[in-house]
């Protein structure tokens, strides 16, 4: 499980003053489903082709950048 630290730093340079311990879980959690979500999703691209390296660009395909 990833730490609270990182995204209560997030909330704050985008401008949260205060946030509450259960929101700040539940930021962790869909981030890190949606974290999975992209590396799984880059893991079968680079699969596909034919590559064991997933690569920058297998993430920001995924990503839509």
């Amino acid at each position: 499980m990833l730490p609270l630290l990182p995204f209560e730093r997030i909330v704050k340079k985008a401008g949260v003053r205060r946030i509450s311990q259960d929101a700040l879980e539940e930021l962790r959690d869909v981030m890190d489903e949606h974290a999975m979500d992209i590396a799984e999703r880059a893991v079968r691209i680079s699969r596909h082709a034919h590559r064991r390296t997933v690569m920058a660009e297998d993430v920001k395909f995924v990503a839509g950048k």
